[in-house]
């Protein structure tokens, strides 16, 4: 999304970009892994999870050792991260370096930290807000930021996009967790709020992310092809259907995946819209 909007400006860059791309990739993988650790320590993967069976927890993978795979992409992380920086910064912008350093190693903790360690904050409940802020906010503005050196506030929304509809796939995610995150003390979003109002909740996240969007067309308007993320609006009302009516984690499940391909849908459709 950052990618489109800065081309949509005119100041696309694919080197920054591609490395964007490859950080965060790095970033997920390290969080998935760090998720497999941390559930399995703190007793969310146990036999009573009805999601997917993970490594840790099948026992193909000994938590040292998963560990060991965290650091390691911590540390791709990292080096990619400060590649970028040096691609788009150069050594002319070094205040500018150490606040995407920030936020870089605050994408680290926050990647390790939903799960892993002592105090988990996804544990917590908080992890909504992290994936709205990370996956949203600072992913869509940081990227865009890199190749603009500049911040225009309408970009604010197509963030708010990526940031509702991100928070929407986790939510499906703890929808289908509820019950074995409740023996285990995770309090999520769906466990303090129960089962109906978590729907509801996800639907007005979905809401949030089409509203976003609708909004920054209407502001930037010079073509009807900027409506053309409207190609994806079934989509979500088959997630957010499904979502409501779908009771056993097994009927859940594939909603999951599907809410997260939709989102990478919705984006390619908006950000092609905004550049044709």
């Amino acid at each position: 999304m950052g990618g489109f909007m800065a081309a949509a400006n005119g100041v696309f860059d694919a080197t920054v970009v591609g490395l964007c791309v490859l950080t965060t990739l790095f970033l997920q993988i390290l969080s998935n892994l760090a998720n497999d650790y941390g559930d399995s320590k703190h007793g969310a993967d146990s036999v009573h999870r009805e999601g997917p069976m993970r490594a840790v927890q099948a026992g193909h993978i000994q938590a040292e050792h998963m560990k060991k795979g965290m650091l390691v992409f911590s540390l791709l992380s990292l080096v990619s991260g400060l590649l970028l920086l040096w691609v788009a910064f150069g050594t002319n912008g070094m205040l500018l370096s150490l606040v995407f350093l920030g936020l870089g190693l605050a994408s680290i903790w926050a990647a390790i930290s939903y799960t892993a360690g002592d105090k988990p904050y996804g544990y917590a409940g908080l992890g909504d807000i992290f994936v709205f802020v990370f996956f949203g906010l600072v992913g869509v503005l940081g990227t865009y930021f890199l190749q603009a050196q500049a911040l225009q506030p309408v970009v604010i929304l197509p963030a708010l996009v990526c940031g509702f509809f991100s928070t929407a796939v986790l939510n499906v995610n703890n929808i289908r967790d509820i019950n074995s995150d409740t023996l285990a003390g995770k309090r999520s979003i769906p466990v303090r709020l129960g089962p109906k109002r978590a729907r509801v909740y996800h639907i007005l996240l979905l809401l949030g992310g089409v509203a976003s969007a609708f909004a920054y067309v209407l502001l930037t308007f010079q073509s009807l092809w900027q409506f053309l993320f409207i190609l994806a609006l079934p989509l979500l009302l088959v997630n957010a259907l499904n979502v409501w009516r779908k009771q056993t984690s097994r009927e859940l499940d594939p909603y999951l995946k599907q809410m997260a391909l939709t989102t990478l849908l919705f984006v390619l459709l908006f950000g092609l819209g905004q550049v044709v």
